[in-house]
């Protein structure tokens, strides 16, 4: 049996079907206020239908000020629990384990979508942004603990934190966007200590079986190689994680960093002590033979995201025959509401260059 179809374990007792995990994405398919829409709930349960062993939520952000983008599912407030409840119940009864992934876009919050000035670890000009001060950040640690808390009583089986692609965690990570000189600010381990009390925060407040994920990248947005593979070793050897999600845009490229080419970018992570930690990256797997030859570097599972806009059945696709080829962009959009698109989520697609096939002819309307 390949790999990929074998089950997986993870510390905290719960058991992945397969080495599948679907990845967190953008959408824009829910209400503005944060409320789960029935177009994100047919979306995310398609894919829980379709194999995936793990079904992750998009982006969900843990204060009304983080949100990053329109139509972003929410976990700030006890207004979302009926949503995210129906959510994770659909996702689990089709034997899949149910994360949302706890977000906070920081200085890309834009204004015109929060209502306010966006806050980080530091003034930043070009996004008009202001510093946290002490205080503020103390709320935003809890209120990424509130939100794993919130998900554990709507039943999800986890979270994963965000701490990837210039977001928050990252900005306060990134030695470019952080210019702080107090204990979240300077010095490497300084700049994780942010990190590392939402984690205890949420292990300290949440059940021993209650997963717990975190997402990482180690390139753009002015973070350091070097520096996010010693934090992926501490987190991963720490014991206090399930799972960690290296996010590396494309899984077979090597690194941008001069200093670290010649080899590819994932084996500077599949190398690392891992503890009961399990591994898995996410970055332009498209087809069968690139999770295959993924898995074979040594990770633990995989993550699918544009391959799993195309085929909400995957990993049953696999499951029925490994040689399967995928369909190939640009698809018509009566394809991707096949798939379970809406037209907000077709025109967002729409806006990623040669995903969507350019149509002049009329089409049926949804």
């Amino acid at each position: 049996m390949s790999k990929l179809l074998q089950p997986l374990k993870f510390n905290c007792g719960l058991e992945m079907k397969n080495r599948f995990m679907l990845a967190p994405l953008t959408n824009t398919q829910s209400h503005s206020d944060g409320v789960l829409s029935e177009e994100e709930f047919n979306w995310l349960e398609m894919r829980a239908a379709g194999g995936f062993g793990l079904t992750m939520t998009c982006a969900a952000h843990v204060q009304a000020i983080g949100q990053g983008f329109p139509g972003q599912l929410g976990v700030f407030s006890d207004a979302h629990l009926k949503g995210l409840t129906k959510l994770a119940s659909a996702i689990k009864s089709h034997d899949s384990i149910a994360i949302c992934q706890i977000h906070h876009a920081g200085i890309r919050s834009p204004k015109e979508l929060v209502g306010e000035q966006p806050v980080g670890p530091s003034i930043n000009k070009k996004y008009n942004t202001r510093a946290l001060s002490n205080q503020e950040i103390d709320v935003l640690i809890q209120d990424f603990v509130s939100a794993a808390i919130r998900s554990e009583r709507a039943g999800f089986d986890g979270v994963e934190i965000h701490g990837a692609h210039g977001y928050i965690l990252a900005q306060f990570l990134s030695p470019k966007d952080n210019k702080r000189d107090d204990l979240y600010g300077g010095s490497f381990d300084n700049r994780t200590q942010i990190l590392h009390k939402i984690i205890d925060g949420i292990r300290a407040n949440c059940k021993a079986n209650f997963m717990l994920g975190v997402r990482l990248s180690p390139e753009r947005f002015g973070l350091k190689l070097g520096e996010i593979k010693i934090l992926a070793e501490e987190l991963m050897i720490s014991d206090k994680i399930d799972f960690l999600d290296m996010s590396l845009w494309d899984v077979f490229k090597e690194p941008e960093e001069e200093e670290y080419k010649g080899r590819s970018l994932l084996s500077y992570f599949t190398e690392l002590e891992r503890g009961v930690t399990k591994l898995g990256v996410a970055g332009n797997i498209r087809t069968p033979k690139d999770a295959e030859r993924v898995m074979e570097s040594g990770v633990d599972w995989v993550m699918l995201g544009r391959a799993a806009i195309l085929h909400h059945d995957f990993p049953n696709k696999y499951h029925t025959d490994p040689s399967f080829i995928p369909i190939e962009n640009p698809v018509s959009r009566q394809h991707l509401r096949n798939e379970g698109l809406s037209k907000k989520f077709i025109e967002y697609m729409s806006g990623w260059k040669g995903f969507v096939k350019e149509e002049t002819d009329s089409v049926t309307p949804e």
